[in-house]
């Protein structure tokens, strides 16, 4: 850990060289922090929040869900990134991986694969190329992630092969990993597992992105082949109001070389709406059904089948800034939560958050 902190230290101290230098400046040192207090209404004696969820996971604790610094290099054919992280977020989901590894958000390295075309090869740690969510909270509409984008990969290492076409409208890539959101792969699983990503922006107010995932998170053994695709659109309808459409849907082997499978789906739509500048509302409602528990294990009859709401208030306080509000529900068809010690269907929060880039 004293190494991480020294790393990230001499990165810091490095920022103010790399600001004074000029525009073509090939390195870039960025960061991130964000603060967040959260009341989970079930109160739970440990703190944690329920096991589905990876971000703003701390009860009752003013806490870091993640904070972070940047190293960029890039230019006409080379182009690396490191970013070195702490928080809560990095303790839940990146508990699997070993030592220091769960201090690492992002590193990569890639290369200009043509003189005439924006094709690069990439290798080493990436954020997921799945969903519209990612871990920098600030970039999200939402204060907390959907429980799509919780229970789907937030990172991934492996090789990637992407281009941009030349109108810039299109873009694809292809990808060979170590796994489902896996820096070092289970044990005794040498099974390649592959994805790909496919974007359409015809104009700055609309996107559709199609990703995919094919592999195995099992030892070779008991090999449960896993599929599963991401679809989403976000839609600028008026100048104050934003829209965002997903739908996950997966299947998993239920044993070895089955043609049976356990499947589990999530729709989710967003809506934002920004009446000033500095001001933004949105709403959520999302649905994830896992009955069979190949994602969310619960043990319980009907398995995870769940609806979630929210309501969020965002204060643009400077253009690197924001101050989040945010209550939530979830409603499953099982008693899965708890509620003053006993089983219940609902589970409440309220939560806030000061995100800030730097």
């Amino acid at each position: 850990m004293k190494k991480i902190l020294t790393i990230i230290l001499s990165a810091i101290s490095m920022s103010g060289f790399a600001q004074t230098e000029s525009a073509k400046n090939p390195l870039t040192i960025t960061g991130y922090l964000e603060a967040y207090y959260a009341y989970d209404f079930a109160n739970p004696s440990d703190h944690s929040r329920p096991s589905f969820v990876y971000s703003h996971n701390r009860h009752n604790e003013v806490n870091l869900n993640l904070g972070l610094v940047k190293a960029a290099y890039v230019n006409d054919n080379v182009r690396a990134n490191l970013a070195l992280m702490a928080g809560t977020y990095a303790n839940a989901n990146l508990a699997a991986e070993p030592g220091v590894m769960k201090n690492i958000f992002e590193a990569n390295a890639g290369f200009r694969m043509s003189k005439t075309k924006n094709l690069w090869l990439d290798a080493g740690i990436f954020a997921s190329h799945i969903g519209f969510e990612s871990a920098i909270g600030k970039d999200c509409w939402n204060l907390t992630r959907s429980i799509l984008a919780e229970n789907s990969p937030y990172y991934e290492s492996g090789i990637k092969v992407s281009l941009i076409s030349d109108n810039e409208k299109w873009f694809v890539s292809g990808l060979l990993l170590n796994g489902w959101q896996r820096i070092q792969r289970v044990a005794d699983n040498n099974t390649p597992a592959f994805g790909h990503q496919l974007t359409f922006k015809p104009n700055s107010k609309i996107t559709i992105n199609s990703s995919s995932f094919v592999g195995s998170d099992t030892p070779d053994s008991t090999r449960l082949m896993r599929y599963f695709h991401n679809l989403y659109g976000q839609f600028q309808l008026t100048e104050k109001i934003g829209a965002i459409v997903g739908f996950d849907i997966g299947a998993q082997q239920k044993a070895k070389n089955s043609g049976d499978y356990n499947v589990w789906y999530s729709p989710v739509i967003i809506l934002k709406y920004s009446p000033i500048d500095k001001v933004s509302f949105a709403a959520r409602g999302e649905y994830y059904a896992d009955a069979d528990g190949a994602i969310i294990y619960t043990g319980t009859e009907n398995g995870f089948q769940t609806y979630g709401y929210s309501l969020n208030v965002d204060y643009q306080i400077h253009s690197n800034a924001v101050l989040r509000f945010e209550g939530r529900g979830f409603t499953g068809k099982d008693k899965i939560f708890t509620f003053n010690d006993e089983p219940s269907t609902q589970n409440y929060l309220l939560s806030t958050a000061l995100a800030i880039s730097f």
